[in-house]
């Protein structure tokens, strides 16, 4: 009872119904239209779900026992393959799941009749706990790489005879976890493409309704037809794209952390503690402001590369109807203003595909040079190296969510821009500075 009267103060503080205007905040409809009260909605999901880790980590994972679920002894072996799923920990990480979203539901269930609740709310929960089973896949996967990797080093080495039932036992392994991913991943799909759909269907019916007042603003249509949709779709990739960061570096921060005992030193800067962990998070800060950097004007180019692309469209669409609309020299203007914005995109691709792709290509042997000292050292085991270079690997692409994605959120910030104008007008406030900029400027 504590916790759920917890989750009720948070949302009842400055609660205003979803279907009511508040006076002093008006929630963005990209939002409003499939969440309920988004301002309020995602703090308190923050909130809630910093503390739900938190408790986890420091006491709730071994109130298992009282239910049967009892963490194993330290020195049991670990699980390696799919049936690490359902061991204890496993199992007990499910129900508290399950028990931390249905409190947080329902209390705001108590507080809203929001029509799109069960797929925004719920929805998003089972999106959550999909990357979650996802990152806990890829540590079993790196669980697997130790033994696998060492009995091919004792085959290839002779140290001892490896019989090569041993190898195809191993690889069996690996291919239930593959399959186990393939599953979870093909059925994941099928719901995140109808959970896309349905916030387009919410931003679709929204905008529709206030279709007269929207009308008049340049490339409406295709803002309420193609924009809702790409919105969505950003929206989602570039969220569980995030989420999965942050997973990931909650599951292989420590394993890193324990593999940095065995790394002698670094090159150039010598012996440091916990060398690997900070040298992904140096490498990975430079790759973000260095990505930043070399791209953030093309957000604002690839808006309003939109807009002249809706102007040509919209005047071959008037052409269909009307034979004085869409003459050659209207359409060679349109699309004149066209290739000059292409053009210009294109020369600010130049630096920032070759920037980036400097970095990429740095970035495959960053580890490797890293692990050099080490194996020369012989402190590790072929085994043991395959798994730091994996786990290095995931904690590295974790810190570079921004870089890794720098092109989808390049075009998600487009759309936002686009969209908007949509709330501007529907507040009747003044449109964005952008809108009034020329496009081919």
């Amino acid at each position: 009872m504590f916790i759920h009267n917890l989750v009720l103060k948070l949302i009842r503080k400055d609660y205003a119904d979803t279907n009511l205007e508040p006076k002093q905040e008006r929630p963005n409809p990209m939002f409003k239209s499939f969440f309920p009260n988004p301002k309020l909605f995602f703090s308190s999901a923050v909130i809630w779900s910093l503390f739900c880790i938190l408790l986890w980590y420091f006491t709730a994972k071994n109130w298992g026992q009282f239910i049967g679920l009892a963490n194993p002894p330290v020195d049991t072996p670990p699980v390696i393959g799919p049936a690490v799923f359902i061991t204890t920990p496993f199992l007990w990480f499910y129900v508290y799941y399950a028990a931390i979203v249905g409190i947080f539901s329902a209390a705001w269930r108590t507080q809203t009749s929001h029509p799109w609740f069960n797929w925004s709310v719920l929805g998003t929960a089972l999106i959550v706990f999909y990357t979650y089973f996802n990152v806990q896949l890829s540590v079993a996967i790196n669980a697997w790489y130790g033994p696998f990797y060492d009995l091919l080093n004792e085959a290839l080495t002779k140290s001892r005879k490896v019989d090569i039932g041993e190898l195809y036992m191993s690889l069996w392994t690996f291919a239930a976890l593959a399959t186990v991913f393939v599953l979870v991943v093909s059925t994941m799909r099928f719901f995140i493409r109808h959970y896309i759909f349905r916030w387009r269907k919410a931003m679709h019916e929204f905008y529709a309704s206030h279709w007269q007042k929207l009308r008049g603003i340049e490339g409406a249509s295709q803002r309420v037809q193609d924009d809702t949709m790409q919105f969505a779709r950003s929206m989602e990739i570039q969220g569980v794209s995030f989420v999965s960061a942050c997973m990931t570096l909650i599951a292989f921060l420590p394993i890193l952390y324990g593999y940095s005992k065995h790394i002698t030193e670094l090159p150039i800067v010598g012996v440091i503690p916990q060398a690997l962990v900070w040298a992904s998070i140096f490498w990975a800060a430079l790759g973000t402001l260095f990505v930043y950097f070399i791209g953030h004007r093309l957000p604002g180019l690839e808006f309003k590369n939109q807009r002249v692309e809706a102007a040509l469209r919209k005047e071959l669409v008037h052409g269909e109807d009307s034979e004085t609309r869409a003459d050659n020299f209207t359409l060679s203007g349109l699309f004149e203003d066209l290739k000059q914005n292409y053009y210009r995109l294109y020369r600010n691709y130049i630096y920032f595909d070759l920037g980036r792709n400097v970095y990429v290509n740095a970035d495959t042997v960053y580890s490797l040079i890293l692990l050099f000292p080490s194996i020369v050292a012989g402190t590790m085991t072929l085994g043991l190296f395959q798994q730091i270079q994996n786990a290095f690997d995931k904690v590295r692409e974790s810190f570079q969510v921004l870089f890794n994605d720098w092109d989808d959120i390049i075009k998600l910030l487009s759309i936002y821009k686009r969209l908007r104008a949509f709330e501007a007008t529907l507040h009747g406030n003044t449109l964005p500075k952008i809108e009034a900029e020329s496009a081919v400027s």
